[in-house]
């Protein structure tokens, strides 16, 4: 079986059918720029210590500095970490931004630990990998099972080993220390404006469309409220503990407090499901929140919905992509339906090297317009080249890359004979 980051880049290999990169580009996308792997030491509140293995990996940064998300999960390692970087890479180059890709994590139950506890691995974290992050190398930000208070305080010890106030150097903070308005809903209100860019151009309407969510932690929530709003009809729902299922539709308020008060959207109401019958159910949309691979070469053939919303990094694995295509499933890649949180992150990065802040409504009005924008340009792209969404997404994420690096010299410049 292909391991995560050989799917992943199986994928640079269909949008290359259609564009040519230079070999120097080609080779420096093969692996990563930089990879690091420490030793993560907690000390329990009963006195105890544990080691855990925790990773960074920046993946190419012809474009900027690395940015990408920091996830605490018992199945983070170093293919994980180094395929969410190489996602990150294309992600913020199909939005325009001026990042390449980058990624981190702990190898760790996070459910397990106090508060005192999250906060000293939060810190022991940031302490072995400081000396390879920074405002203009490497920006992290939250992911799966970290929040703006686990920001908070790793931002605030890269402070104390710094001896300097950077808050430019970690985004999704708490809005008191420098995080941008709008940055917890980003993901999510991301995703809703592709799909609903998308409806437009199909001329499709929000009544009568149903939509089913896997995951119902922040993103998932957010953009079920959204389609909720909207006109939608959210007629399931799940999270790891399994999910919940309505035809009329779901009370998405009530889902969302219950899930939060609770910790699990079983209680409620609705009827019980397992993820894995969301998964297949016959629904308009289906939107994995989660976490990758959720869709398989196993489940893809049993797929009912007709449009697959990506909100999660990587859900369907690359070997499902042609069963999906042979379906006629349309699905909106995650390099660019989740591509909301990475967009409001390079807000707050500006804002904090500004020191200038801007209002819930500027945010919202900024995102908007980018998603809109990059949608558009990558459905047009799909349509030049007869392609599906996410070869498009690629082909448009390897010319800017393509670009950048030549714009400093590749091997056809290089050669005997030419140049300057």
């Amino acid at each position: 079986m292909p391991s995560l980051f050989d799917g992943a880049s199986a994928r640079i290999q269909a949008a290359l059918e259609h564009i040519e990169i230079s070999q120097d580009v080609a080779q420096r996308l093969a692996q990563p720029d930089a990879a690091l792997k420490v030793g993560v030491p907690l000390r329990h509140d009963d006195g105890r210590m544990t080691v855990f293995s925790g990773y960074r990996v920046r993946y190419d940064t012809a474009l900027g500095p690395a940015k990408g998300g920091i996830r605490f999960h018992p199945d983070v390692g170093a293919d994980e970490v180094s395929t969410l970087a190489f996602w990150m890479t294309m992600k913020c180059a199909v939005m325009g931004l001026p990042f390449g890709g980058g990624k981190g994590g702990v190898a760790v139950d996070p459910k397990q630990f106090s508060p005192a506890e999250l906060e000293r691995l939060a810190r022991a974290y940031i302490d072995q990998i400081a000396d390879f992050i920074g405002p203009d190398s490497d920006i992290p930000a939250p992911d799966v099972n970290t929040n703006p208070r686990v920001m908070g305080w790793m931002a605030d010890q890269y402070r104390i080993i710094a001896r300097a106030h950077t808050p430019d150097v970690i985004t999704g903070k708490p809005i008191e220390m420098g995080g941008s308005a709008g940055r917890a809903t980003a993901t999510g209100d991301g995703a809703f404006h592709v799909l609903s860019t998308m409806m437009q151009r199909w001329g499709r309407e929000a009544k009568g469309t149903t939509v089913a969510i896997q995951g119902f932690g922040n993103a998932g929530q957010c953009f079920a409220r959204r389609c909720a709003d909207a006109g939608y009809t959210v007629v399931a729902v799940s999270d790891s503990s399994g999910g919940i299922h309505d035809a009329g539709g779901l009370d998405i308020d009530a889902v969302i407090e219950t899930k939060n008060d609770k910790g699990s959207v079983s209680e409620a109401g609705g009827e019980a499901m397992s993820n894995a019958d969301l998964i297949t159910m016959e629904v308009d949309v289906l939107a994995p929140a989660a976490l990758e691979s959720v869709i398989t070469s196993d489940n893809a053939g049993d797929v009912a919905a007709g449009v697959i919303v990506e909100i999660a990094n990587g859900p369907v694995a690359s070997e499902a992509d042609a069963t999906l295509i042979d379906n006629r499933v349309l699905v909106l890649p995650d390099i660019l339906a989740n591509a909301g949180g990475v967009t409001v992150s390079y807000f707050e990065w500006a804002q904090n090297r500004q020191a200038w802040y801007w209002d819930a409504d500027t945010v919202a009005e900024r995102l908007e317009q980018r998603m809109v924008e990059a949608t558009h340009a990558l459905a047009d792209r799909a349509e030049d080249n007869d392609v599906d969404l996410r070869t498009a997404a690629y082909i448009l994420a390897l010319e800017q890359i393509e670009k950048a690096t030549a714009a400093v010299g590749t091997s056809e410049f290089f050669r005997v004979g030419r140049g300057a």
